[in-house]
């Protein structure tokens, strides 16, 4: 049985409650769990007080803290934890904010080829808050900018988690990328999102 069959399985033993399966279903996400995290922080300063394992620890008690409804397969479950390793790292930004009164505020490097902006950093906190109102408007492609930018998957694996044809990766990417640009230069200048018509 394949690693990921495997994670399946468990998934619905531990749904139709099974105890024992949230135990060994780490043991068999983990390496995925922590090519999540590492690719989460990879985006972070270099001195992030969060490591890899830590996020991937902490990430893991939240998902099992959430209960396992809905989780039929490994797809959804690193969806589901693609987003809980987001929450936690803006979470973690928004608290080091308020610590320091808005002076401290997260910066994440941006390649080039990411988001199509400038690559210079831009406060994880507002790029949350941009995506947020994304997912409001349009909650795949949303998605799809989480599990690419954040948890580096290419345009095939994405296209594999969300269940639809890499052309619609593409298109959702180029798309939410030129939102996410708009959105992000308007909050940069300090024009309100609200004042933008581009959506």
């Amino acid at each position: 049985m394949s690693g990921m069959t495997e994670a399946t399985v468990l998934l619905r033993a531990g749904r139709g409650g099974d105890a024992s399966a949230a135990d060994r279903l780490f043991g068999v996400v983990y390496d995925e769990l922590r090519r999540l995290a590492g690719s989460f922080l990879g985006h972070e300063r270099a001195d992030h007080t969060l490591q890899p394992t830590a996020l991937v620890h902490e990430a893991y008690m939240r998902l099992i803290d959430q209960g396992s409804a809905g989780w039929d397969d490994q797809t959804y479950f690193y969806g589901v934890a693609a987003n809980t390793m987001r929450r936690i790292l803006v979470d973690h930004a928004r608290h080091r904010r308020r610590l320091k009164r808005g002076g401290g505020r997260r910066r994440v490097a941006i390649d080039p080829g990411d988001l199509a902006v400038d690559p210079t950093l831009l406060d994880l906190v507002d790029l949350d808050d941009a995506l947020t109102r994304l997912e409001d408007i349009s909650p795949r492609r949303a998605k799809v900018v989480e599990l690419r930018y954040f948890g580096g998957l290419g345009v095939e694996g994405a296209a594999r988690m969300l269940d639809v044809s890499p052309a619609t990766i593409k298109r959702d990417w180029d798309s939410a990328r030129a939102w996410l640009l708009l959105e992000l230069s308007a909050a940069g200048d300090g024009g309100g999102i609200g004042d933008s018509d581009a959506r």
